[in-house]
């Protein structure tokens, strides 16, 4: 990829301030929880689901790669098209394993699990890949404003 493609899919489309505000506080917050529920999967990236897990090492390591770099990125706002790729994909298959292969609930009333917290994490994802990081982030501050025509 050319340094002007990095460029291009880095700029953030142009937001309103308060819009930019809203963007901040969603990836500082939901940020946060990716970093915390990363933590102890960074630690033992390519092992954190077990020895008797059907996922493979290289594919825990996305995951932990993707939940504990991705939230430091959503923070700074930095490559945040990228993190919102890797956090979108492993949301995606949490969705699957909880939703097809268990048959979690939507919501389960007795507090167990449940295929919701993914979900909504894949849709956060999603809203961020398609409306940036807003005004206040690192991408912003390195690659400029995306130029609509």
């Amino acid at each position: 990829m050319s340094n002007s493609k990095l460029t291009c899919c880095s700029q953030p489309v142009p937001q309103s301030t308060f819009a930019s505000i809203a963007l901040l506080l969603l990836r500082l917050v939901v940020g946060a929880a990716f970093v915390l529920h990363g933590w102890g999967k960074i630690q033992n990236p390519f092992g954190w689901a077990g020895s008797e897990a059907a996922i493979p090492g290289f594919f825990q390591f996305l995951a932990a790669l993707s939940e504990f770099g991705g939230g430091i990125a959503w923070i700074l706002g930095l490559l945040t098209p990228l993190a919102s790729l890797g956090i979108g994909c492993t949301m995606a298959v949490a969705v699957h394993m909880h939703m097809i292969v268990r048959h979690d609930p939507f919501v389960n009333p007795t507090g167990g699990m449940s295929y919701e917290p993914a979900l909504v994490y894949l849709v956060i994802a999603l809203v961020i890949l398609t409306l940036g990081p807003g005004k206040f982030s690192l991408d912003h501050k390195i690659f400029g404003e995306r130029k609509t025509n």
